[in-house]
């Protein structure tokens, strides 16, 4: 019962504000928060937590999607595009932006 997404265009540091508000929380509890969360990082987050239970209703054979609990998410950073931005007197500077690859693992409550 897992589900990864990588390459998404938000930092890590800022897509673990919104990961640390849903760990260990129950999936129905967790879609809420993802839901009502007015960051960017909770819409690929929510994307990614439907998908593990669509796996996990699909692959593992779960069949009561209630009982199910965010074992595990871990967020990672990817690969760092590098952009340069001018600056006065003909200088630039380094511009990076950060891709992050999110995993989450999901059990079942009485495990």
């Amino acid at each position: 019962m897992k589900a990864k997404v990588t390459h998404i265009r938000i930092s890590p540091r800022k897509v673990r504000l919104v990961v640390d508000a849903v760990r260990g929380k129950s999936v129905n509890q967790a879609l809420n928060i993802l839901t009502l969360a007015r960051k960017k990082a909770a819409g690929p987050v929510k994307k990614l937590l439907e998908s593990a239970v669509a796996n996990a209703t699909e692959n593992a054979g779960v069949r009561e999607v209630d009982n199910l609990v965010i074992d595990r998410i871990t967020v990672d950073g990817g690969p760092t595009l590098k952009r340069f931005m001018p600056r006065a007197r003909g200088r630039a500077t380094p511009i990076r932006k950060r891709t992050s690859h999110i995993q989450i693992v999901l059990r079942e409550q009485g495990d």
